[in-house]
């Protein structure tokens, strides 16, 4: 799955294993964005062969096939491009590039799997710009003028690399977060207002809120209350088809699909770490760096710490 990079925090960050699972399966069962062009080709990977952590998962994203035979350069491309460069470590980055070009020449026709891989070139190569510009102490500082600055400073890297109409169609929610996280800093930084005066301003800023934005803000709280009733369920005795159709009533079957298998991932993921946990005991060193590599990725192996502490 694939996780969000922002500027705000100057790096980018990821959230417990369960809450990605569950927001990803959520946002997924979104409704398209108005206005989408209908010519939409849905990636079946060969997942297995790609790597072995996207085994039994559901590619992320889609691709938009444009009139001219092309392909649309949005947030829902992005979406499917993270989705394989999430196994950078169990590959390298050129062989996962690779890859993800021969996906794509499997899925389209030659000229949009043209314009793909080119698409992919310039994200890859906006990576490596982003990944150089976080790194830049000139733009830390909590205040309100260092995020500013570092706003600043990413639109000019982005414009390098897309047109305006990509701009917006890959980044647009996450620009609206950003200038709401930059327009309350501003207000809580400004010392010359009442505390009074301060909360009316927020409050304006919440009731002023795209719809999108508010979305995406309350989604956190949402997969919560969804994680909680879930497992108050299972408690009680629910069958998994009873929780399935509770969820359906709320947010439709596709939803419900997709957070019905990223609880069987989940599942799966904590078998995994009880087997090896079990087995690792009185092993050598040798012996237990050969059980992480048979039973995890390279990039799944640097969470185990985390589990092996809390077993010490």
């Amino acid at each position: 799955m694939s996780l969000r990079t922002t500027i705000i925090g100057g790096a980018a960050f990821t959230g417990a294993v369960t809450a990605l699972l569950w927001m990803a399966a959520f946002r997924q069962g979104a409704a398209p964005e108005p206005g989408a062009a209908p010519s939409v080709v849905t990636v079946a990977p060969d997942a297995k062969a790609f790597a072995p952590s996207l085994e039994g998962t559901r590619a992320d994203g889609a691709i938009r096939l444009a009139p001219d035979d092309g392909i649309v350069v949005d947030a829902q491309l992005i979406a499917l491009f993270e989705y394989y460069l999430s196994t950078v470590g169990e590959k390298s980055p050129g062989e996962v590039q690779a890859g993800i070009e021969r996906e794509l020449d499997r899925t389209l026709r030659p000229a949009a799997a043209d314009a793909a891989k080119h698409a992919l070139a310039r994200y890859l190569a906006y990576k490596r710009a982003l990944g150089s510009l976080e790194a830049g102490p000139e733009l830390a500082g909590p205040d309100a003028a260092s995020l500013a600055r570092r706003l600043e400073a990413l639109a000019r890297v982005r414009a390098q690399f897309f047109t305006k109409a990509e701009i917006a169609a890959i980044f647009g929610q996450e620009d609206a977060a950003n200038a709401d996280a930059l327009a309350r800093l501003r207000i809580r930084g400004d010392h010359t207002l009442t505390a009074q005066q301060t909360e009316e301003r927020l409050d304006a800023l919440d009731a002023s809120m795209p719809a999108a934005l508010r979305e995406e803000r309350e989604a956190p709280l949402i997969v919560g209350r969804l994680q909680q009733e879930a497992e108050r369920m299972r408690a009680a005795g629910a069958a998994e088809e009873e929780i399935f159709r509770v969820r359906a009533e709320a947010f439709g079957p596709d939803a419900a699909g997709r957070l019905a298998e990223a609880d069987r991932e989940e599942a799966a993921w904590k078998q995994r770490i009880g087997a090896y946990l079990a087995q690792r005991k009185g092993l050598n060193d040798q012996a237990l760096s050969a059980l992480r590599s048979r039973m995890f990725s390279a990039e799944e192996q640097r969470r185990l710490p985390v589990y092996e502490s809390r077993q010490m």
